[in-house]
């Protein structure tokens, strides 16, 4: 080894210093000793001296060997070349850096354990790990609201030996999906700190990081069937020690919502819930029911849709299914390839931040129930009939509100718009015309509320309507902004008529009735002459009221 030395420091080292050189051996507590260069640690075996040096010098140097255990303090004096180590000749500077190297170390190892127990963190793996294949390997990570940032590993046969872990205490298992570059989700923290807001709760994450980061999706959606028999052999440990089944909560995110149904199915669907976030469509989309999550996986189902035509499941596949935008095409997501890596996960994503954000209770996201997106759109399903008193659901974690109406009704599908960014949620008004124009019109409509310098515009154009004699019309208006007080509201139908004349268009009435807001007015305007094409303004006023 110490030839090794020798020829490291002749490729290395040049310059000369004096040292006092410490020699350190297993004892405690260490003793402060500095020995002239010449004395032959060899024939004193038992001092042991060692010598503090700032953290701002420590190094590390994958190269030179570290079983020599030594430490100098140098002095910028020229002094002789070489300190004499067991009869050979080893070079001050190197003797220095080896000190250094040993005190860093030792500063490290006492660090460490001056925090105390360790945090275990989430597997972080690369695209290394990816390219050649990863096997399964589950580690289930524990926080509560006294180690949010610090999880702690749990034993899959004795979790009740985790002090921090309460039986009889909710507990939420957060079940990621498909890894392809192996780091770590980006909301992971997220979630575990919002979820501890809720209530105080046990939050598991389940990091299958090992199994899921494989280039091949094939093999990792293989392995959540495995997966689903660990997690389900530590949940049944979990009700042996005392934990109650109905009080078990799987949150699981694209492949992580399959995962979780194959739990729920091996437990007869005893557990509480499943709420599954945009579940996975790649091999999923021709699964029968024992293939797949489905409302039968827990006493309450709830699943979010946002890219049904591309990584996301089509289908309803809980008791409530939430279709955010009609499920597919989130707004402010990239349409071409050329956007790079954004354009595969923006829209499946999406799902991750709407529950989020629900958790965060900056949104409220309420589903209407309703056939299809397109009459959704059409205002054709506005009503809350079916849920009274209650109002329509809401998206997120408060969505168990609904349980026992929506186990009633069966399957229900709910839809709701969003904006591009946070919070996400638009401002809806039901509208509703009578028009009274003498030739057939068809076209879109705009519509913008004004308050003072400030407004915001509805485009109701997914398709064109149809305005003709004394025809009732309704649709549904939805502004990215919420205006509190609407002062002018200005009206525009676009026909696309260019050529020829301008025809005019007559509403008896215009009534807009705030589907978000009930506590506000119903706003009304009465007989209203417009051209087409060309946008007219009008100060709304109270229902029931005329000028």
């Amino acid at each position: 080894m110490l030839k090794d030395l020798h020829r490291w420091n002749q490729t290395n080292l040049n310059e000369h210093h004096t040292c006092s050189l410490l020699y350190k051996l297993k004892a405690t507590p260490p003793l402060l000793l500095p020995l002239p260069l010449s004395t032959s640690l060899s024939n004193n075996p038992s001092l042991f001296l060692a010598q503090s040096v700032p953290p701002s010098l420590c190094i590390q140097s994958p190269s030179l060997p570290l079983s020599l255990s030594l430490s100098l303090t140098l002095h910028l004096d020229h002094s002789p070349v070489v300190s004499e180590v067991g009869g050979r000749m080893l070079p001050r500077r190197l003797l220095g850096l080896l000190g250094l190297l040993v005190l860093c170390k030792g500063q490290e190892e006492s660090g460490e354990s001056g925090e105390g127990e360790s945090c275990d963190n989430f597997t972080d793996l690369n695209l290394s790990h990816c390219f050649m294949g990863t096997s399964l390997y589950v580690r289930l990570l524990l926080y509560t609201r006294s180690n949010l940032d610090c999880g702690r590993e749990l034993d899959h046969h004795h979790p009740s030996s985790q002090p921090l872990f309460k039986l009889h205490l909710p507990t939420v298992f957060v079940i990621h999906g498909y890894r392809p570059t192996g780091a770590p989700p980006i909301w992971i923290d997220h979630i575990v700190h919002l979820l501890a807001e809720q209530e105080e709760m046990n939050i598991i994450v389940m990091d299958w990081n090992k199994g899921a980061a494989n280039l091949n999706y094939f093999t990792a959606v293989t392995y959540t069937r495995e997966a689903a028999q660990n997690l389900t052999g530590f949940i049944i440990t979990m009700q042996e020690e005392g934990a109650s089944l109905s009080s078990v909560h799987l949150i699981g995110v694209s492949l992580g919502a399959h995962l979780a149904g194959f739990v729920g199915a091996n437990l007869k669907g005893k557990i509480g819930r499943i709420t599954g976030l945009d579940p996975a469509g790649p091999m999923f989309t021709s699964a029968t029911e024992e293939e797949r999550l489905d409302p039968s996986d827990a006493m309450f189902v709830d699943v979010l849709h946002t890219d049904m035509n591309s990584f996301g499941l089509r289908g309803a596949h809980g008791h409530i299914d939430f279709y955010a935008n009609g499920g597919a095409d989130q707004p402010g997501c990239p349409k071409t390839i050329f956007s790079g890596k954004s354009y595969f996960v923006c829209d499946h994503q999406r799902s991750v931040f709407l529950f989020l954000c629900s958790l965060n209770r900056t949104c409220s996201l309420t589903g209407y129930p309703c056939a299809s997106y397109n009459d959704f759109l059409d205002g054709r399903c506005l009503q809350c009939e079916a849920f009274k008193p209650a109002p329509c659901p809401v998206l997120g974690y408060d969505a168990s509100r609904w349980r026992e109406t929506l186990l009633q009704l069966g399957q229900t599908k709910v839809f709701f718009s969003t904006t591009a960014t946070l919070p996400y949620r638009k401002l809806s008004y039901r509208v509703d015309m009578v028009t009274w124009n003498q030739y057939l019109r068809w076209g879109v409509v705009y519509i913008r509320l004004h308050s003072g310098r400030n407004f915001t515009e509805a485009r109701v154009d997914h398709k064109l309507l149809r305005f003709e004699q004394y025809t009732s019309t309704r649709l549904l208006a939805q502004f990215d902004e919420d205006l509190p007080q609407v002062q002018k509201i200005s009206l525009r139908i676009n026909t696309g008529n260019v050529i020829g004349p301008r025809y005019k268009i007559r509403l008896l009435r215009i009534r807009f009735t705030p589907l978000d807001r009930p506590e506000r007015s119903t706003m009304c305007r009465y007989d209203i002459i417009m051209e087409e094409n060309m946008e007219v303004a009008f100060r709304p006023l109270p229902c029931g009221s005329r000028l």
